[in-house]
């Protein structure tokens, strides 16, 4: 697993202006065994990757103010059961236009702004399903997500969606100045 760059070997592959049009796969993995129980009741706690062009892209968690979109091997993600591959339909965006695309949503993706109810890999694969076909991504990938974010109230604190995080208990000095920062 390599995080997105416009400098990584994929950007360098042959054919890269050509234009033809290419199928578009969401690549679904388990994060539990339970969900070999749950995905019959159309539920299951999923992680979800976009393969075009012979790569999958996903989005993760770290600690950075960096990019989390990650590039792999199709159907090979580290640390997840690959469960399925759904076609999603097809794109004639070439290997370029896609590359550009990547690096223009990246920016909205940083692994800090990971959230498993409100901006998981999730949200990412389908809005770049969104803005390639048109249509989301199956409904019963995220599925628990959404039921979470309707219920937040019951989850717990360390994983409810808020809008805008708390004000810090000590203001942050600054010369003569308080700063208060309000993070959205």
């Amino acid at each position: 697993m390599r995080l997105f760059s416009s400098s990584s070997s994929a950007a360098k592959a042959q054919n890269n202006g050509a234009k033809s049009r290419v199928f578009l796969y969401l690549n679904v993995y388990d994060l539990t065994p339970i969900n070999n129980y749950l995905y019959w009741f159309g539920l299951g706690i999923f992680h979800s990757g976009i393969e075009v062009h012979g790569m999958e892209y996903g989005f993760g968690a770290h600690e950075y103010p960096t990019s989390g979109v990650f590039e792999v091997e199709p159907r090979s993600c580290p640390g997840f059961i690959f469960r399925r591959s759904v076609m999603l339909g097809s794109t004639d965006m070439s290997r370029a236009e896609f590359r550009s695309f990547m690096e223009h949503l990246s920016g909205k993706y940083h692994g800090d702004t990971y959230h498993l109810i409100a901006k998981n890999c999730n949200h990412f694969t389908d809005e770049v399903c969104l803005h390639l076909t048109g249509k989301p991504i199956p409904g019963w990938v995220n599925r628990l997500a959404r039921f979470g974010s309707f219920c937040n109230c019951l989850l717990p604190e360390s994983i409810q969606a808020t809008a805008i995080r708390h004000l810090p208990d000590h203001p942050i000095y600054s010369g003569k100045f308080v700063v208060l920062s309000y993070l959205v």
